[in-house]
């Protein structure tokens, strides 16, 4: 067990948390913008030479419905959290990326969560794959399923299907 002040033992409870605070702020620290829905646009690179996008976070619904009442739907002990995006090719490269894969959501608790491309009443979802030629641009949904309980607490954003170094985050609280 880890130890608190004067080498007490520190409560699992208080371990997760801090576990949970450094997970939001890891990425802050390692130079993501911070923002919320509509607030900054950040400025993202990709792995390959070119490649850079300015992503802005516009809206998110929560709990947003499924598109299709008679296609699959959350269980009663999960909902659905459908983000919006605004990603404007900002580079000299075409960017082609699956923006879905590219999307977590973070909750208070530390989880995190891939976004998905589920159609949701909020809006259009991106398509699976998204072609932008530099100064080109898009919105699109991407769709989170999160425990009924789960508290959203950010939202990150990477290119290269969400594998590059850069990432941004908007916080949700």
């Amino acid at each position: 067990m880890i130890g608190g002040p004067a080498g007490t033992p520190m409560p699992r409870r208080r371990l997760r948390g801090a576990l949970a605070a450094l997970a939001l702020l890891g990425p802050a620290l390692l130079g993501a913008a911070p923002g919320g829905p509509g607030d900054e646009t950040v400025s993202l690179a990709g792995n390959e030479p070119g490649q850079r996008l300015d992503v802005t976070l516009v809206r998110v619904v929560d709990p947003a419905t499924p598109a299709d009442p008679q296609g699959p739907a959350p269980d009663a002990s999960t909902r659905l959290l459908a983000v919006r995006f605004r990603l404007e090719n900002t580079g000299t490269a075409v960017y082609k990326d699956s923006p879905a894969p590219a999307a977590h959501l973070l909750d208070t608790a530390g989880k995190r969560f891939s976004g998905l491309n589920n159609p949701t009443a909020a809006g259009a979802s991106f398509p699976d794959t998204v072609t932008l030629d530099p100064g080109g641009s898009a919105e699109g949904f991407v769709t989170f399923r999160l425990p009924q309980d789960a508290v959203a607490a950010a939202v990150q954003f990477a290119l290269n299907g969400g594998l590059a170094d850069d990432v941004g985050q908007w916080s949700l609280s």
